[in-house]
């Protein structure tokens, strides 16, 4: 759940099979036969050759390209560079090649502080603290993690030496690890007290559906499942239909999609509906999912579904509003091209997309003359982009004391997010050697404090109302999250989100979906 900035996933990002929206350019007419290309060529030569203000051919080819895409007016459209497709690649599919470790920069130290299930690394024993000490024959103490990623990257069926430094070892120990296809998982899970199943899903990766699929088997006896979609940016269009259809009885339409014909006139468009295939995995489980202003494209149509269908309460925020169908074509040299070929709606109708600026910035709009609609339990919703929760309720917000706190510690340049992953790393490492539950000794609390005060914040800050509850807060989190505790890391993020909250209050006192669509729409009407 909660996400060190300085962690970085070691790991080569492999070319995925094309999906419904990646594809290859489609032209009717080779572009050197047209006279725009003989313009356009003349122009590129004349300015390269002759231009007083001399720039590259490949500067201004890029140019060109860019001048493009600023000419659809599509904030959405974008070329990438090799390495942003690489990136591009690596975010939207969760695939890679490598070994299958995550890696952070802790006590100046590049730390294993994850070991990925079922891979190269986890198969030759690789540990949890474990600190990178060397690569083949390169001595890797004093690198950073770029450093260390660059390093032990690699294609498919290739060897990397690592040389790992362990507690209650005197010599580094040497493993000979075989790069191999790796996934790192989009779902996480865990059950909160009460019996409540939480499910954290942070991307529409690929196999996030399969995943999804297996949590519930797991899940299935919970009182109630909350579904964290806060800050899901999105992901496969067919994988989030999917996701949906595991929620769904057959039959039901999922969604629908209006792109334009390829090589058609720009109003000639092609409609296309997706239809529920596979039974409901969970039918009467009551669901909760959680949205807020960063949740997007894929997400907002699971959402959206489930929330046409009366399948789930949807709590939280307004989400983003992104209902374009996005294509990402490949390009020579390694490139990427994504622009906008269509919109999609939801099972009722709805279009998820919220109209803004180049700028991304949205328009204003006038909510009390934008159509509703009805949903089968007669329930009303808002068609004006994006997901409205049913049951808004705006996150916490930082204290007078929590923001001076992180005012000076900007201020005085301290890493607060370093210092609290290494203090806790520290902590989930003795505690799961002790096979303890996630837990925060309070002398050691303490003893962490004085050494904030030591590097610089005043006591007098540290010692405001609310900033240690904030801390250890934090810390207890964060520990919860090293030892892969997800439930009890919910229940701790749960002290400070109002929105977790309410949904656990609420799945507290239901037992079925009908009857917390019911308990929802008493609290509203009475405005608690």
């Amino acid at each position: 759940m909660s996400r060190v900035p300085s962690t970085v996933v070691l790991l080569l990002a492999l070319a995925a099979p094309a999906a419904a929206q990646d594809t290859r350019p489609h032209t009717q007419t080779p572009a050197q036969e047209r006279p725009e290309a003989e313009v356009f060529l003349s122009t590129l030569e004349a300015l390269t050759r002759m231009s007083l203000n001399a720039r590259s051919d490949s500067a201004l080819w890029e140019a060109g390209i860019h001048g493009m895409l600023e000419s659809l007016q599509d904030p959405y459209a974008a070329v990438f560079t090799p390495a942003e497709s690489e990136a591009w690649e690596e975010e939207t599919t969760g695939n890679y090649s490598g070994i299958g470790l995550q890696i952070t920069l802790l006590n100046e130290a590049v730390t294993v502080t994850a070991v990925f299930r079922n891979t190269p690394a986890a198969d030759a024993g690789v540990q949890v603290g474990d600190v990178i000490v060397g690569v083949n024959d390169q001595d890797a103490t004093g690198w950073d993690i770029s450093m260390a990623a660059d390093s032990i990257r690699g294609p498919v069926g290739t060897k990397v030496w690592v040389r790992l430094k362990r507690d209650g070892f005197a010599e580094p120990i040497p493993f000979e690890i075989t790069r191999a296809e790796v996934h790192v998982p989009a779902v996480n899970s865990g059950v909160m007290e009460g019996n409540i199943g939480y499910v954290l899903l942070d991307r529409v990766a690929r196999n996030a559906a399969q995943e999804m699929d297996s949590v519930l088997r797991e899940l299935k006896n919970t009182r109630g499942l909350i579904i964290d979609l806060r800050r899901n940016p999105g992901g496969f269009l067919d994988e989030s239909l999917m996701l949906a259809d595991i929620f769904l009885a057959p039959g039901s339409k999922l969604a629908s999609t209006a792109q334009r014909v390829p090589g058609g006139a720009a109003d000639q468009m092609q409609e296309e509906t997706y239809q529920d295939r596979w039974p409901a995995r969970v039918p009467d489980l009551p669901v909760i999912i959680l949205v807020d202003q960063f949740t997007a494209s894929g997400a907002e149509i699971f959402a959206g579904a489930l929330q046409d269908y009366d399948r789930a309460l949807v709590m939280g925020e307004r989400s983003f509003g992104k209902g374009l169908v996005q294509t990402v074509i490949r390009l020579p040299q390694g490139r990427r091209l994504r622009f906008t070929t269509g919109e999609w709606r939801t099972p009722l109708g709805r279009s998820l997309q919220r109209p803004r600026d180049m700028e991304m910035r949205p328009l204003e709009e006038k909510l009390d003359t934008v159509p509703k609609i009805t949903t089968p339990s007669g329930r009303t919703l808002i068609n004006a982009g994006g997901v409205f929760p049913d049951i808004a309720i705006a996150e916490d917000t930082l204290t007078l004391a929590e923001r001076e706190l992180l005012r000076v510690v900007g201020e005085k340049q301290i890493a607060l997010g370093v210092r609290l992953a290494e203090f806790s790393f520290d902590l989930a490492k003795d505690l799961r050697g002790k096979g303890s539950e996630p837990a925060v000794d309070s002398t050691r609390f303490d003893a962490f404090v004085d050494a904030l005060v030591a590097s610089g914040i005043p006591a007098d800050v540290l010692n405001a109302p609310g900033v240690r509850d904030y801390l250890l807060w934090r810390t207890r989190r964060t520990v919860a999250n090293r030892m892969d505790a997800i439930g009890r890391e919910a229940d701790y993020l749960k002290e400070r989100d109002p929105v977790l909250t309410e949904a656990v209050r609420l799945l507290g006192l239901v037992t079925s979906q009908a009857e917390l669509l019911r308990t929802a729409d008493d609290r509203m009407a009475r405005g608690s």
